[in-house]
């Protein structure tokens, strides 16, 4: 199983269509994938249940950890590979007590460099900001300056990831000032050739090796 924060985070769209989210995502981690997070805003508790378990399915046939957005007990259900909460989901430092110390914790940390040093000391795993670019999932998010990237790199001992209307014409600056990881929407699932577009992603990551 991978289990470096490093490369692409692909983060799912809302869907209700089962068969149709599990091909996109099985594009999406053929094309190289390092994370999946499944998020689904608009999903009943069964349907989350259904598409969790064919997900994380498809995970471990990848080797991809499968990372559950906001629901803890969902996470623990299904006995994924880590959570991802933000700043309305619950205690970090209870989130990591119920995980155990072998599962990922992602924090949210929006623009707040002080919410990413609480975030180490509640136990994450990364921590993540943004957004940094107009985004059409949160349309009226405030915008995180990407120099935040490197003064996280620099005061912290975590990984972290930018989130918020990435592209492959973006990515670039972020990576370049210190992400470790981008996490992406629409860029992968609304692409004509999910697959290349993960790719590509992916290559970025290898160029800057």
């Amino acid at each position: 199983m991978k289990r470096g924060i490093s490369g692409l985070y692909a983060v799912t769209p809302d869907s209700a269509d089962t068969p149709d989210l599990l091909a996109k995502v099985a594009a999406v981690l053929a094309g190289g994938a390092c994370l999946l997070q499944y998020r689904n805003k608009i999903a009943s508790a069964a349907l989350r249940l259904t598409q969790g378990r064919a997900l994380l399915a498809l995970c471990r046939e990848y080797r991809v950890p499968l990372i559950i957005n906001d629901h803890l007990e969902l996470a623990l259900t299904l006995d994924a590979h880590g959570l991802h909460i933000g700043g309305e989901d619950g205690p970090a430092a209870e989130a990591r007590k119920r995980l155990g110390p072998g599962k990922i914790l992602g924090i949210s940390c929006y623009g707040r460099i002080e919410n990413a040093l609480a975030a180490a000391d509640a136990g994450a795993s990364y921590v993540a900001f943004g957004g940094f670019f107009p985004s059409k999932v949160k349309p009226g998010a405030a915008r995180t300056p990407v120099e935040l990237l490197g003064e996280a790199k620099r005061g912290l001992r975590l990984p972290v990831v930018a989130i918020g209307g990435i592209t492959l014409d973006n990515a670039p600056q972020l990576i370049a000032a210190g992400a470790d990881g981008v996490a992406v929407i629409s860029a992968l699932f609304e692409a004509p050739d999910i697959r290349g577009a993960a790719r590509r992603f992916s290559k970025l990551f290898r160029k800057r090796t």
